[in-house]
């Protein structure tokens, strides 16, 4: 009967509508995360004001993600939500882009861009999460969507806009690429949770629960050099010598190979504890940072962007499966929205600032050996706390 469940969902309507979700709404960020730095380099702004739009945003919009959550869970009704979203940001996209120069109006429209795309995005997993799981399939083999599109736009995005004629031309991608997902949304159905929407008393389990909150302290931890990675790998390769080109393919390797983990992994979570291997996932990240730090090449850096296969793609697939296996299905919303404030929001404000404080004062290779370092400590502590665990239920 499971196989029957699984083979039929590779052909159930659903699924293949969140599988494109998934792919055009990373490919939305392939666009913004990569170009929108340049477009604004291109209206005059330095790189400290372009460095501050670019970590504020996703700051401030990590903090009303588990607002978007709760408001989700609450009324089982996340398609709305996230169409809602969408046109917010939509629109808020289209007064930044002709803010032209005024750094006051750039930075009120950044803030509402972030505000209102980035909480879609766990809204999108939690009903990814909640629809691959009543089928009888991964998570993984929807989510891997995500990464195909976003290795599709970081390979050709700079080519489409110069065709376009150039960076002042990003509006018109970006709304391109828009346009797919929010089609898509007509056909998604919402997929409330079994025994009801959220209660107040099902919303404080959350805040009850030490695990679950000490889970979401240890994923900051592992999360800062990950995300300090994010922000200044560009920069960190150009002060190296490497071009605009190696750069892209440096981010696009790093989402294609997190394809086929994504595609295999999730068939094999139940059998592990997300603990331990989470465990092992800080020791492989310290060991990957400290390989960035001994080198001084570019393209053995662009290389090393394939150690993401072993470090991102299981740590966020082995994160998702236990925040939900932990909550309850009402929670599922309000959970993703917390661990997406913690990676995305908390720990990359943290790893921006001190990637760019250590390579200010002492160079860009001190960023590696402090993300070493981090990484080392959070894969102990996920061990230790594994082992403590065993220990108490032996």
């Amino acid at each position: 009967m499971k196989t029957e469940i699984k083979n039929g969902a590779h052909k159930d309507k659903q699924v293949l509508v969140l599988r494109w979700l998934n792919f055009w709404q990373y490919a939305i960020l392939a666009v913004v995360a990569p170009f929108l730095p340049l477009y604004f380099s291109n209206q005059g702004y330095s790189s400290s004001q372009i460095g501050f739009l670019m970590v504020i945003g996703p700051f401030v919009a990590s903090l009303v993600q588990p607002m978007w959550g709760y408001v989700s869970d609450r009324l089982q009704a996340v398609k709305a939500i996230i169409f809602v979203l969408w046109i917010l940001a939509i629109a808020s996209s289209a007064v930044l882009f002709h803010a032209g120069s005024n750094y006051v109006l750039t930075l009120v429209f950044v803030l509402a861009l972030y505000f209102f795309f980035q909480p879609s995005m766990p809204l999108v997993d939690s009903i990814s999460v909640q629809s691959a799981s009543r089928r009888g399939i991964s998570y993984g083999s929807v989510r891997l969507f995500g990464s195909m599109g976003y290795t599709m736009i970081s390979l050709t995005g700079g080519a489409i806009l110069a065709l376009l004629g150039g960076i002042t031309r990003l509006p018109y991608l970006l709304w391109a690429v828009w346009a797919i997902p929010l089609l898509l949304l007509i056909f998604l159905k919402d997929e409330p949770a079994e025994g009801g929407g959220m209660t107040l008393k099902s919303l404080g389990a959350i805040f009850k629960n030490k695990s679950f909150l000490w889970f979401l302290a240890l994923v900051f931890i592992i999360s800062v050099p990950h995300r300090l990675n994010d922000v200044m790998l560009g920069l960190y390769m150009k002060e190296l010598g490497a071009t605009d080109s190696m750069v892209g393919w440096a981010w696009a390797l790093a989402a294609a190979v997190e394809i086929p983990v994504f595609a295999l992994l999730g068939r094999y979570l139940h059998k592990i504890h997300e603990f331990a291997l989470l465990g092992i996932v800080g020791l492989l990240y310290a060991f990957r940072w400290l390989i960035y730090y001994v080198t001084d090449e570019p393209w053995v850096l662009l290389f090393l962007q394939a150690g993401a296969a072993l470090t991102f793609a299981v740590f966020w697939l082995v994160a998702m499966h236990y925040v939900a296996r932990v909550l309850p299905p009402e929670l599922g919303a309000t959970g993703f929205s917390l661990l997406s404030m913690v990676y995305l929001g908390l720990a990359g404000m943290s790893g921006g600032l001190i990637g760019g404080s250590l390579n200010d004062l002492y160079g860009g290779e001190s960023m590696y050996l402090f993300a070493a370092l981090v990484s080392l400590i959070g894969g102990v502590l996920f061990l230790g706390t594994h082992y403590l665990s065993r220990r108490r239920n032996q």
